[in-house]
């Protein structure tokens, strides 16, 4: 049960000082350390328009800064919502609940707000009618622009975005321009092009916040550009053009005291989406993933035979098992082998996928966006037929309005057709899994394939992965590398994907010493419970994970050597825990350690520069 307050009032004008907004105006989190403030004031550059403020801890997090959807300038409408706005009526609620994910990196989520809805009317005259919907959870505020249904403003027309984000001085970020981008610390200038979300800020008060954004299916790609000293602004990838009801997608504004804290409530992205709307998900399967890279009958036998040995999951066909990727005449309805991936074109995938399933295997395919635009009604219920448990999507368009809906369709289809997806480049994620969990994970980071250096892997867990899973392409004994292999085998621990993709370039004969890889071998890719025990962006990270009665630590330093020393307290007191080490033995191998521990100990870590440790601790009583 929960408690719920309703208040509904009308209001004229508010005062411009934001000190003046009145409590019915306001809300604060549960914990109370996160209030949102909103009033209607002027400024020389707009009368009557919308301002909001957030505080954390009683201190500025947001300073006073513009709300509002500008219209779009070829429209044929008048309406804009940046401006001549006035308060109608407000209403207040609370919301204490907490729900159990299909998967997830933990196996309870709590789901507790106090939330505001402020509706807001255009102009002189009728005008027409906006909500702004704001939610202050212990995690961060979060808000989003609604238009209800009104028979007199059925279109809704957007060309761009003035919601600000007015930060205090000094504030730091961790910039990049794309979703596979490096990322770099910046000062709030100079920036060329706008930043990708989720943005991660560090403040000069040492408190730390992310803006972000979640439940974008339906509404552009929105970026942050540089719009002042301090001061940021939305900027939309393309204009909207709805109907109403409609609803744009939620900005959040996450707060905590360390970075690590970010990554820890990252949750929040998902209970800002619908619940889950797939009845039965018995079907849905997280796990390990090998790539085949010879595109031959042969070659994918010996995989699901090495797949049966190392404990994965699923085999995947990747880009020209059915011709180039990239030539539209390419069917993927046929498996027509491309010369340049395999000259003998030997690939009998209906006995891959037998022997695969003989196995207890399972099977992915690789399609191009081509193929996905022209037939996809078409594979769908084919690859079903088929016995193929997933698809991965290739190069799908991201960015405008009318990709954003297609792909979200998309992955509904997907699920009639019970098949797992994995969305490939620039696609990143806000949270769509808990409405469609068969979205087991996306791309839209700087993987392997990029060879990133150590303190590229340190950014990325206060960083992409707030928004969600990812696919971070694992490598192993690869001499294009620039970490070493116990950096490597501590990554997917720290990063979070439900299909893990491991070995990316390998093929089973790469891998002769079974021991360097063990630690990978039963490694669970879904969790039960997740804490960050230590890290700084750029510079080291250790994140521990819980399966059951087990935990995994992973723990990576930058390029510089590093030692830490990680309390095990988190682990249950009065128990013994076989404790087994995977680090780096100077001379490019793997060494491996075993002992017994309690939650009274600590768990040291020698990191050599680019390095890392990976631990297992499995309980014995």
């Amino acid at each position: 049960m929960f408690r719920l307050l309703l208040v509904v009032f009308s209001l004229g004008l508010l005062e411009p000082a934001l000190a003046q907004v009145p409590d019915s105006l306001r809300i604060s989190s549960p914990n109370g350390l996160l209030t949102w403030f909103i009033s209607v004031r002027d400024e020389p550059a707009a009368s009557q328009a919308l301002f909001y403020e957030i505080t954390y801890r009683n201190r500025p997090l947001i300073q006073p800064s513009r709300l509002g959807l500008a219209g779009n300038p070829a429209s044929t409408t008048h309406f804009s919502w940046d401006q001549n706005l006035r308060i109608v009526s407000a209403r207040r609620s609370t919301h204490a609940t907490q729900w159990k994910p299909v998967w997830g990196e933990r196996s309870d989520i709590p789901d507790r707000y106090n939330e505001l809805v402020v509706t807001l009317r255009n102009g002189p005259g009728a005008g027409g009618t906006m909500q702004l919907i704001a939610r202050a959870y212990d995690e961060g505020v979060a808000f989003r622009y609604v238009f209800p249904e009104d028979l007199r403003m059925q279109i809704i027309e957007i060309g761009q975005e003035t919601t600000h984000f007015n930060l205090p001085a000094n504030t730091k970020a961790y910039y990049t321009t794309h979703a596979q981008g490096k990322y770099e610390e910046r000062t709030l200038e100079g920036w060329n092009k706008a930043a990708q979300m989720p943005l991660t800020l560090k403040l000069d008060n040492g408190h730390w916040a992310c803006i972000t954004q979640a439940e974008q299916t339906s509404y552009p790609l929105v970026r942050l550009k540089l719009a002042g000293t301090n001061q940021l602004v939305s900027e939309l990838f393309s204009p909207v053009t709805e109907t109403s009801p409609y609803r744009t997608s939620w900005r959040v504004v996450m707060a905590s005291d360390t970075p690590g804290e970010l990554l820890e409530k990252n949750y929040l992205i998902q209970n800002l989406n619908p619940p889950n709307q797939i009845p039965d998900v018995s079907w849905i399967k997280p796990g390990k993933v090998m790539r085949e890279v010879t595109l031959s009958t042969t070659g994918a036998k010996g995989l699901v035979d090495f797949a049966v040995e190392q404990n994965i999951d699923y085999i995947h066909f990747d880009a020209g098992w059915y011709g180039h990727e990239h030539e539209v005449a390419s069917d993927a309805t046929t498996v027509t082998v491309d010369p340049r991936r395999n000259p003998k074109g030997d690939l009998d995938l209906p006995e891959a996928i037998r022997y695969a399933t003989s196995k207890g295997k399972k099977v992915i395919l690789y399609v191009n966006h081509r193929a996905l635009e022209r037939q996809l009604d078409t594979l769908l219920p084919l690859y079903q037929s088929w016995g193929v448990a997933g698809i991965k999507f290739g190069f799908v368009h991201t960015g405008s309005q009318y990709w954003t809906v297609w792909l979200h369709d998309a992955i509904r289809k997907a699920a009639k057709h019970h098949l797992v997806l994995d969305i490939h480049d620039e696609y990143s994620p806000t949270g769509f899994s808990r409405t469609y969990p068969n979205l087991l994970t996306q791309e839209g980071v700087r993987g392997n394939e990029e060879w990133p250096d150590a303190s590229h892997n340190t950014i990325l867990p206060f960083t992409r992965f707030i928004a969600g899973a990812a696919d971070y392409t694992f490598c192993f004994n690869q001499a294009r590398l620039k970490n070493t292999k116990a950096h490597q085998l501590a990554l997917p621990v720290i990063y979070f994907s439900p299909l893990q993709y491991l070995y990316w370039y390998g093929k089973p004969v790469d891998f002769p010493d079974r021991q360097e890889i063990e630690f990978w071998k039963d490694l669970p890719t879904v969790w039960d419970e997740t804490k960050v025990l230590d890290g700084t962006p750029g510079q080291c990270v250790s994140v521990a994970r819980r399966k059951g009665n087990d935990w995994y630590i992973g723990t990576i330093t930058n390029t510089e050597a590093r030692t830490v020393s990680l309390p095990l307290t988190f682990l249950e007191k009065g128990k013994r825990y076989a404790l087994t080490v995977y680090g780096d033995d100077g001379t490019g191998k793997v060494h491996k350690q075993t002992r017994t521990v309690t939650a009274k100990d600590a768990l040291p870590a020698q990191l050599l520069p680019s390095g890392g440790q990976a631990s297992y601790l499995k309980k014995m009583d």
